[in-house]
């Protein structure tokens, strides 16, 4: 892919975390990536990724006064790729029992819960991948040992199990990362996660320039 195919990739700007290495991980990953709150912009982009880092209804909030929760909506009926990173993820569920007063996306019907107890929480390690969906473009090239990044306390639980793309163990079965449709959604961080994180990215960029 040269510079000038460089997929333009819309990195929604709420002002919540650090969303700068988002961005940077996706150009590493061959893409045009932009933070931004311009809605023209995003409808234009080949590709639109949600990350976050805090707290569930915090991160609502900050999408909603931005003028971003319509856009996102729009983005993720438009069939475009879309991605969720962290409490990104998180946002594109129905709701979460971090912020029991506020409502997710709704990009995929579910609740996102806490770890069950047992080990320590939150989890904040490397973890391997179980790969659920092997045929997922996103997952292309991750292989059979990926290890990935995680810092959260709670994940996903879907309505239907057969949108969960990956797993993890801690202490019991931990959801990873889902597939709905045109929107994947990761709980652990690619831009940290070294090889397979920064893999997982270049995959989204090859999606987006339709290569995949």
């Amino acid at each position: 892919m040269t510079a000038g195919d460089a997929p333009l990739i819309a990195v929604l700007d709420y002002g919540i975390g650090n969303l700068h290495s988002a961005q940077k991980a996706l150009e590493k990953g061959g893409a045009d990536a932009r933070l931004t709150r311009d809605a023209g912009l995003i409808a234009d982009a080949a590709g639109v990724v949600l990350p976050g880092v805090g707290a569930f209804g915090a991160c609502m909030d900050a999408l909603r006064t931005a003028g971003l929760e319509e856009p996102a909506q729009d983005a993720a009926a438009s069939g475009r790729p879309f991605l969720g990173i962290c409490v990104g993820m998180q946002m594109l569920f129905t709701k979460s029992e971090e912020s029991s007063d506020s409502t997710g996306l709704g990009l995929i019907p579910g609740v996102v819960q806490w770890i069950p107890a047992g080990p320590k929480i939150p989890q904040m390690q490397w973890n391997r991948l179980d790969i659920r969906l092997p045929d997922d473009p996103m997952l292309a090239g991750l292989g059979d040992d990926a290890w990935v990044y995680f810092v959260h306390s709670l994940h996903g639980v879907p309505d239907d199990p057969g949108v969960v793309a990956a797993t993890v163990e801690y202490g019991t079965t931990i959801n990873a990362a889902f597939r709905l449709d045109n929107v994947f959604a990761a709980q652990f961080h690619p831009e940290k996660s070294s090889r397979p994180g920064l893999a997982l990215l270049a995959n989204f960029v090859r999606t987006c320039a339709g290569e995949n």
